[in-house]
């Protein structure tokens, strides 16, 4: 498959390298930047250095799949100023695509003739398969998802989800800010968009469309971790099911799942980072469940998500290039 990116210079879009470039069924087209035109790819991405003789581009050239790694709301006017093929495949790993209009059964969103299907491999597998783009999930999104789908899909949320969840730095992307230099992440920890985070409206709408009516209150706190990357998310309700029913329903669940496991005991997230993987734990506490739920936010959260359906799309196991061993230590 030919592969163009867009928007490579940047955190997402040099982790995606680093995917692609030892995907066996992948040759890259092209990798486009605005601003680093003519440098080779290591100039900016220093971990590539010997890996690739590929240079940036400001060009954009024929592709069987297009990967779109821009910020949020550059996206949709990327597509507006550029055409492409109706045959080449569109993933977007911006949030511009991922809430659908109109009823949830129908969830997708348009711009022209292109129509996007939400790319949560573990919800919507088939629908994938047959897609012709993508909107890849948020990380936060992603992880929380996994987390309770299993339930709604078996009609047992009906109580408020509480979640505490903590992101590495490489979360707010490549940009310098005060919040992610290292004299203010290191030895500290604070929450942000408490109760509106972005990404639980794609939640919402991912719980809605398995447990129809699903309206009770999801209170999310979002915190920002001093470590570079990974999130742990804390999810906890009540229930009435027993920690044997949980398990067993969440286990039935992800049964096919190529990369998400409900483990038999505690998690941590060095067992996720540097993977496609998502893990699971689950507790109870009196009438409290708890599930715990990890991922690279990179990975899982992003680019390994987007080549997992990229792999859906076109016929390939769904690990294909995606066998990464987990920095244990």
């Amino acid at each position: 498959m030919k592969v163009g990116i867009i928007g490579g210079a940047g955190m997402t879009g040099g982790e995606l390298l680093r995917v692609v470039l030892n995907h066996p069924e992948v040759d890259i087209a092209y990798v486009h930047s605005r601003s680093q035109v003519g440098k080779p790819l290591h100039a900016v991405h220093k971990d590539l250095y010997g890996e690739s003789d590929i240079t940036f581009t400001g060009e954009i050239g024929a592709a069987d799949v297009v990967f779109l790694c821009l910020g949020h709301g550059e996206s949709v006017k990327f597509l507006e100023d550029n055409s492409f093929p109706s045959s080449t495949v569109i993933i977007d790993l911006s949030q511009d695509f991922r809430l659908g209009e109109g009823i949830v059964e129908n969830r997708s969103m348009q711009l022209g003739d292109r129509e996007f299907i939400y790319g949560l491999p573990e919800m919507q597998k088939e629908k994938i398969k047959s897609a012709k783009n993508i909107a890849n999930p948020g990380c936060f999104a992603t992880a929380i998802q996994i987390a309770l789908l299993p339930l709604a899909d078996a009609q047992k949320l009906n109580n408020e989800v509480h979640i505490s969840a903590i992101t590495g730095s490489t979360g707010a992307g490549v940009k310098l800010m005060a919040s992610t230099a290292f004299t203010w992440r290191t030895s500290n920890i604070s929450h942000y968009k408490a109760f509106q985070h972005q990404h639980l409206l794609e939640i919402g709408q991912s719980l809605n469309q398995l447990q129809n009516g699903f309206d009770h209150k999801i209170n999310f706190i979002p915190y920002r971790g001093n470590f570079t990357r990974g999130i742990l998310a804390s999810c906890y309700l009540k229930s009435d099911l027993s920690q044997e029913e949980a398990v067993k329903l969440f286990k039935d669940y992800y049964a096919d799942a190529a990369f998400t496991r409900v483990l038999d005991g505690p998690l941590d997230l060095k067992q996720v980072v540097n993977t496609n993987r998502g893990f699971i734990s689950i507790e109870k506490h009196d009438d409290t469940l708890l599930i715990t739920s990890a991922i690279d936010n990179l990975l899982k959260g992003a680019v390994g998500q987007a080549v997992q359906n990229m792999n859906l799309i076109f016929g390939l196991d769904e690990k294909t290039g995606l066998n990464l061993k987990p920095m244990a230590f």
